[in-house]
């Protein structure tokens, strides 16, 4: 599989808004390397939740969560279609790298 260029890859931002442009574009810079982050992780330990992917990376939800929406959106991690329990007993969704 030809493997998008995860550096080259700008984060998206909800059209209109403001804040949302100046996050991604603050983002930017370090996104790719983020993302290389996340998938490097599902790749050796997934599939994994997001709250066992921010543990694991020490990252928090609002940089970690984008990033593996945008791995979703280049077609390199999937929802496993299975769930687990999290930290306070709700049901997540396992991810896994392609």
């Amino acid at each position: 599989m030809n493997q998008p260029d995860l550096l080259a890859w700008s984060p998206p931002s909800v059209a209109g808004s403001k804040t949302s442009l100046a996050a991604a574009e603050k983002i930017a810079p370090r996104a790719g390397s983020l993302r290389a982050k996340v998938l490097d992780l599902l790749q050796a330990k997934g599939p994994l939740t997001d709250e066992q992917m921010q543990d694991g990376l020490r990252m928090s939800p609002s940089t970690q969560r984008p990033r593996r929406i945008e791995l979703v959106a280049l077609g390199l991690v999937i929802d496993t279609g299975k769930t687990t329990k999290t930290k306070s007993g709700r049901q997540a969704v396992l991810w896994s790298s392609r």
